[in-house]
């Protein structure tokens, strides 16, 4: 492949990849990458790539060329190997502050459709695919033959890795497998008939857990029977695997108020996007929505004999004209936070499902005052000029202490079902004389009016489904009764300025992790041989043989069935001598310690969340031995301070003998790597946020 393919960008004017830049002469290897959208997750993994000193020596000096494999079936023709070799040589070539990597992301997509087009991906999964095919673009083996899968069998360790190794090494043989693959001892044992399977696995790279918290903390809004009293703002601390019970425990600390005298539901655009039960797991519930927990009673019972509630959904909307239809229809508006009530099922009335409503919201909205009788007929609406806003229903003599429904009668119960034996037509009774602030209308979940067959009678109102109540406005009562800015009030509870402490972890403790004997899940679960059933055996992996060139992916980001989220964590690992002795189970007598022993050479970062961010990346000039930040087209020299941070995500190491060896091969013609790449003064260094 030419060059005269690829553009190069340097400074403000464009050039051909085949002309030389007579005007600019930089550090080989020192060389942005173009963003072409949404690209960074490429760009930091090739610079992490472009900065392994024996496979960037690998392909300037052209010895990819004798090992390119055409035939291989499951490679990409060498299309793949020439692009990158391409791309190395322009970026080592040190005529060009950046290059755009268009005829590579052009490549990458063809043989890789995921990467097609320009949507955010991670820098560990093309990293991942381009590892695979440059190693089945340079496969020195061109005929694979077939190689059957040994198992220990009781032989020895050594004996069985050998042999996996060199099985692997007869159908994978590249500069791939020489630099980056290393092998896995996996042991899997029956826990039924104690069977032991053991097995030898060439890997690429680490993907390492992080040492995750067990607890999580969820923000909620908590509101009180009583009227009087604003909503509260709780930050509560949970078990990531526990279930609403928990969060109303934790919320019962705080309050007071007992677990089984709490509801929880999701608010959504003024309505309950979803009412939880108890056995809820709260891994379904994510850390944007909106979360309410509702005081409720505990007089609430199914048993024969026992007074029960019924459990009201609330919402509320506004009347509007809607001009398509000239002024004969009426829109009508959800606004508002919704309320969970509770009415005495044997007192379940419109005419006292209206006074318990005025009850429960007395503190912003207020009740008409005597000059807003209405005197009988349809006229008062424009009548009520002297209402007194500070006169509300809490202090109103007109309602008896009973109707007024408080916290000692108003009790809810989370049984739905409306009462028995309550035939015959429902009307709206009219009690009182005193004007009425709003219409009440039963409604279906989203808002909207809904035809439920229900009943009233003396006995009280019986539903034939799940009830939900809508509190309907006139624009102009709402205006002049009802406290949109009181309304909308709450307050922050001491428990919001917590903030739980996620402590660092060493490097060593994620490898550890990996090492530790887990259960396999049931959705993968092994075959045992000697039981020929499927079982969910216990699994532990052990590094036998480590690589000159170790990866190690973090793995930030978690998946479950309800829930994604990034793990933060600050990752606390070594710049020199990270040593991995005391995870390697081979044999070890006689070996040279610095087989176990790595230096920090590059590591691709990830800043943002979940739905954005962006990769960036720290790298060892193999040259110069100073640490570089490159930032798509940008790039500057940092400190080794200024590596360790949050943002780690691929850490690339290199094996101490290797990078001796890579010194003395070029001692004679240049100054030598300096061990473990050696950090800039201060001056020269830029902060990294």
């Amino acid at each position: 492949m030419t060059t005269t393919n690829t553009n190069i960008l340097c400074g403000s004017h464009w050039k051909s990849a085949s002309k030389e830049d007579e005007d600019f002469q930089g550090q080989p290897g020192i060389c942005g990458l173009t963003n072409l959208g949404n690209t960074c997750f490429m760009n930091s993994a090739l610079q992490c790539l472009s900065n392994v000193p024996q496979l960037t020596e690998y392909f300037l000096n052209n010895r990819y060329l004798e090992e390119l494999n055409f035939c291989n079936p499951l490679g990409m023709k060498g299309e793949i190997a020439e692009a990158y070799a391409d791309l190395v040589k322009q970026a080592w070539s040190g005529q060009y502050c950046s290059i755009v990597p268009q005829v590579f992301k052009t490549k990458v997509g063809h043989f890789a459709s995921q990467f097609l087009g320009y949507q955010q991906h991670d820098s560990q999964e093309l990293l991942s695919f381009l590892l695979d095919g440059l190693h089945e673009d340079l496969n020195r083996v061109k005929k694979k033959e077939y190689v059957e899968l040994c198992n220990a069998s009781g032989r020895p360790d050594q004996e069985v890795a050998q042999e996996a190794w060199q099985n692997h090494k007869r159908r994978n043989n590249s500069v791939i497998v020489d630099t980056f693959h290393g092998l896995f001892k996996s042991t899997l044992v029956c826990p039924d008939c104690g069977n032991v399977s053991v097995t030898f696995d060439p890997f690429c790279y680490l993907s390492v857990p992080l040492p995750v918290s067990p607890k999580r903390v969820m923000e909620v809004f908590y509101v009180s029977m009583d009227p009087r009293r604003k909503p509260e703002q709780h930050r509560l601390v949970v078990p990531k695997k526990g279930k609403i019970s928990d969060l109303c425990v934790a919320l019962s600390r705080h309050t007071g108020v007992q677990p089984d005298r709490m509801m929880v539901a999701d608010v959504f655009s003024h309505r309950f996007y979803k009412i939880y039960q108890l056995e809820d797991s709260l891994s379904s519930i994510l850390d944007r929505d909106d979360i309410f927990i509702y005081e409720v009673s505990a007089r609430a019972g199914t048993g024969e004999g026992m007074r029960e509630d019924v459990v009201l959904p609330i919402y509320l909307r506004e009347r509007s004209p809607a001009r398509e239809f000239n002024n004969s229809y009426y829109g009508l508006m959800l606004f508002g936070h919704p309320l969970l009530l509770s009415v005495p099922r044997d007192r379940l009335t419109w005419d006292a499902l209206y006074h318990i409503l005025l009850y429960r919201l007395s503190r912003y909205v207020a009740r008409p005052g005597s000059d807003d009788e209405d005197d009988g007929d349809d006229k008062g609406d424009g009548e009520n000029k002297g209402s007194k806003r500070g006169q509300t229903a809490g202090g109103s003599s007109q309602v008896s202490a009973p109707e007024q429904a408080g916290p000692s009668c108003g009790v809810m119960s989370r049984n739905w079902a409306g009462a028995d034996n309550s035939p015959g037509p429902s009307n709206w009774p009219q009690r009182s004389r005193r004007k009425q602030l709003f219409t009440l209308q039963t409604v279906n979940s989203n808002g909207t009016s809904d035809r439920m067959t229900f009943s009233e009678d003396g006995h009280g109102v019986s539903f034939s489904s799940q009830p939900y109540i809508a509190i309907d406005w006139e624009p102009e009562m709402k205006k002049r009764y009802y406290d949109e800015v009181e309304a909308e009030g709450y307050v922050k509870h001491d428990c919001v300025s917590y903030v739980l402490k996620k402590a660092p972890v060493r490097l060593q403790e994620c490898i550890e992790l990996f090492t530790t004997v887990e259960t396999l899940e049931k959705e993968n679960p092994w075959y045992c041989p000697n039981c020929k059933q499927h079982r969910l055996a216990t699994k532990k992996l052990d590094l036998w043989m480590l690589p000159e060139i170790l990866i190690i992916h973090l793995k930030r980001f978690s998946y479950t069935k309800f829930s994604r989220e990034k793990l933060d964590i600050l990752v606390e690992f070594p710049i020199r001598d990270l040593d991995l002795s005391e995870f390697v189970i081979k044999p070890k007598s006689g070996s040279d310690p610095e087989l176990y022993k790595y230096d920090l050479i590059a590591v691709s970062n990830h800043y943002g969340g979940l739905r954005d961010g962006h990769y960036t990346t720290f790298a060892c000039n193999k040259d110069s031995g100073q640490w570089h930040y490159f930032d798509d087209n940008n790039v500057s020299p940092v400190t080794e301070d200024e590596i360790e941070s949050k943002a780690a995500y691929v850490l690339f190491y290199q094996r101490k003998d290797v990078m001796r060896r890579l010194q003395s091969q070029r001692v004679s013609s240049g100054p030598p790597v300096s061990p473990g790449c050696g950090s800039t003064s201060g001056s020269e260094s830029r902060a990294v946020n």
